[in-house]
This record gives structure tokens, sequence and C-alpha cells, in this order.
């Protein structure tokens, strides 16, 4: 049984750390505010990308036959922790999505966002995962998903059928989603689908394509950084309001065993003094 003083140090020990996570989630609070201002002015900017690629869709009771042969998948996951299950449930999104292509005898790759990612799907997908990018620059901005997308499109992006992103979707600071979005290469000139028919193009139309083939998938990467910072803000508020609360329990629990222990001492004490007195008066 744990001694008074054990039981004083970690009721002091439990109110440090509630201080802490009570910061963490006034920080979080803070952090989310500019995130959703943030995501709100990349909707408007991303929202020509809806024409051509059409619109996100839920992963859960997605089956994914629409993705082509080849996909190159791209899961946005956290460099910290401490924010709840968020990295976990896109963990979880992308080994379905690389289940439900391998059943349909369709190949795909991973390029993952993210250090949380990384380390998680390293253990189960291992084999698909060509490139990973983390320590990224945080809030995003969209010259850090123009280079992103660079290095995207050299590590062989272009070779693939589509780009298949998988992320966290903000709706409000107790909900997120787990969305993905498919972004196509345009089809080439001459062929069915050919884009932007009603338009003349000064210059060769297939490299002008091309060009803003990698501005959409910039465009599309640019949004998806706002929407998962803000997703991931809300999970690590609602994270550290938990962990507050669990600590405030605690020193409650702790608290009680602390003045029980205090109470059993007294009581020996007193008996200790009552039978010494009783045993000179005898």
């Amino acid at each position: 049984m744990a001694t008074e003083k054990q039981i004083l140090m970690q009721i002091n020990a439990t109110k440090n750390i509630k201080k802490i996570t009570s910061s963490m989630k006034m920080v979080s609070a803070a952090k989310l505010k500019g995130d959703e201002t943030r995501l709100k002015l990349a909707g408007p900017f991303n929202s020509w990308t809806s024409c051509l690629n059409g619109e996100p869709k839920e992963v859960e009771d997605a089956t994914f036959e629409e993705l082509p042969q080849k996909t190159l998948i791209i899961p946005f996951t956290s460099d910290r922790g401490l924010c709840g299950g968020i990295n976990s449930f896109i963990t979880r999104s992308v080994k379905r999505t690389v289940s439900a292509i391998t059943n349909q005898g369709k190949e795909c790759d991973i390029v993952i966002i993210g250090e949380k990612g990384r380390a998680q799907l390293r253990r189960f997908v291992g084999e698909n995962i060509i490139k990973s990018a983390t320590d990224i620059e945080s809030p995003g901005t969209y010259p850090l998903a123009a280079s992103l997308t660079a290095e995207i499109i050299d590590a062989g992006a272009a070779d693939y059928d589509a780009v298949c992103i998988i992320y966290n979707h903000y709706v409000n600071p107790a909900l997120y989603k787990q969305m993905y979005q498919v972004v196509s290469p345009f089809v080439e000139e001459g062929q069915v689908g050919e884009p932007l028919m009603e338009y003349e193009f000064d210059g060769d139309k297939k490299e002008l394509m091309e060009d803003m083939y990698e501005y959409m998938l910039s465009s599309q990467l640019y949004y998806t950084f706002m929407d998962a910072a803000a997703a991931e803000q809300s999970s690590r508020m609602a994270a550290m309001e938990n962990a507050s609360k669990n600590a405030g329990e605690m020193i409650d629990s702790l608290t009680l065993r602390y003045n029980r222990a205090r109470q059993a001492r007294i009581t020996t004490e007193l008996i200790e003094i009552i039978s010494g007195a009783s045993a000179l008066d005898g």
C-alpha cells in the first residue's frame, strides 16, 4: 500500500500534468481559430478543381471501384502526437484502401505526409511506400504545397492513372471525417473525354495541360493542408480536454486515498497512545 508521501507526490505530479494539458487545450483552441480562417479562405481558391475532379467522398463504406489500374495514394497525417485518434483513422483508411485496390487486381503506391503516418504505415504497407515528407512547416502555405507537388511529380506521379488524397475533413470543433479526393491527369488531345475543348490554347495544348495538372494537384494539396490542419487542432483540443478531465478525476481519487491513509495513521497513533496510557495505569 502506498504511503501518504507517495500518494501526495502522485497528486502533485497529476496536478502539474493537468496544468500542461489545460494550457495545451487553450493553445489548440487559439490555433484552431487561425486554421478555420485559413480553411475558409482556401475553399474558394480550390473550388475550381471540383469541376474537373468531382467532390471528395467519404472513406467509410467506399468501395474504391472508381480508382484506375494504377493509383498513387497520398495520406495526410501529423508530425506531432497528442491529438487523439486522428492519425490512426487515416492509417486505418489507407490500409482499407490498399486492401480494396489489391483485391480488385489493381496497383498502388504511397507517398506519406507526416511522421506519425510514416511510423504507423511502414509496419503494414511498407512495401508500397515510395516517399515520405516529414517535419512539414506549419501552418501550410501554397509555396509549400507547390514544392511538395513538384517532388511528387518528380517521384513519378505522371506515371500513375490517378492520385488519391486521403485526409481528415474538418466539420466542426467536435467532428471530423475521413475523406478521399481523386485527382486524375487530363486525357490527351484527340481522345474521348478531352477536357476544355471549348477553349483555344496559345501554344502546345499537351504541355499546357501537364502544367495545369500540376497546378490542379498543388491547389488540391494546399486545400487539404488547411483542412487537415483544422481537423488536427480540433482533435488535439478535444484530446487535451479529455486528458484534463481525466487528470481531475484522478486527483479526486488520489485525494480520497490520501485522506483515508492519513485518517488510518491518526487512528493508529491514537490507539497506540491510549494503549500506552492504559498500560501505565495498569
